[in-house]
């Protein structure tokens, strides 16, 4: 088992790239999602190359989340889906330029019943394919994950565990613990149902109600059932704290020496 603890810049949203990254390792980051949302983002292509420079200096390891407001794969409206997946191959080519092993990738929501939600799926494997083929020269993973509550969600928890199942192996799963715990999803049982495409987790917490993206144990996910469902399995894979912008970066300290004493990193 080789599990490693990522801290997300999400905690860190609309504050300057550089300054958040030395901020996370300050606070024992050994690697960090780049959540490429907010102001500093803004003229992405212009920095890109820069940027990469600059960050492939840092003492830590990457991995990259495309913009994630705004933005709808599976949209109905065809001008939002060609944006979506133009962020999404810049994202993946920023991904390349950084040597970050994985994207994480929204495969669309679906936000009114009128719409059909099995074309939504079909939308999205169609542009996951073609983002893999960007993907794969560059060794750059996709991992797709969990996203929607409330009745926007693409999958069932059925259904996403076999989503990928057509598709090249380029892309694998990232489970958003908070995500499922909106939707009922029977978390352990997910968890072992991807385990061998099982590319990380997103780990945050909430009262099943909304998406409040709160430290571990400041919710009511039950934690013990998760870890020992990874414990389980010993997967290879990335444990990624996405807390909520505001909370205080100590929380990203204690989550990590939880998830540490819980031996589920290797």
């Amino acid at each position: 088992m080789n599990n490693q603890i990522t801290y997300s810049d999400l905690i860190l949203l609309n504050e300057d790239i550089l300054t958040n990254a030395h901020q996370l390792i300050d606070c024992g980051a050994d690697k960090i999602e780049l959540m490429m949302d907010g102001q500093a983002w803004n003229d992405m292509e212009d920095i890109f190359e820069i940027l990469a420079e600059e960050l492939r200096k840092l003492p830590v390891d990457f991995s990259v989340h495309p913009p994630a407001w705004d933005i709808n794969l599976t949209s109905e409206n065809k001008a939002v889906r060609k944006t979506a997946f133009d962020e999404y191959k810049k994202a993946i080519e920023f991904a390349g330029m950084i040597g970050a092993k994985h994207v994480v990738i929204h495969p669309g929501f679906c936000f009114s019943p009128v719409f059909d939600k099995k074309q939504a799926q079909q939308r999205s494997a169609a542009y996951i394919k073609q983002l893999c083929d960007i993907a794969k020269p560059l060794d750059v993973h996709l991992a797709v994950e969990n996203v929607g509550y409330q009745g926007s969600a693409l999958f069932s928890e059925e259904e996403f565990g076999h989503f990928l199942d057509e598709i090249d192996d380029t892309a694998g799963y990232l489970i958003d613990i908070g995500h499922a715990q909106l939707d009922n999803w029977n978390i352990p049982k997910v968890i072992h149902t991807v385990k061998g495409r099982l590319l990380g987790l997103h780990i945050h917490d909430n009262f099943g109600e909304a998406d409040e993206h709160l430290p571990i144990g400041k919710g009511k996910i039950n934690w013990d059932d998760i870890l020992d469902a990874l414990n389980d399995i010993h997967p290879d894979c990335e444990l990624i704290l996405e807390y909520a912008p505001g909370t205080p970066l100590e929380h990203l300290r204690h989550g990590k020496a939880f998830l540490k004493q819980k031996h589920i990193v290797g």
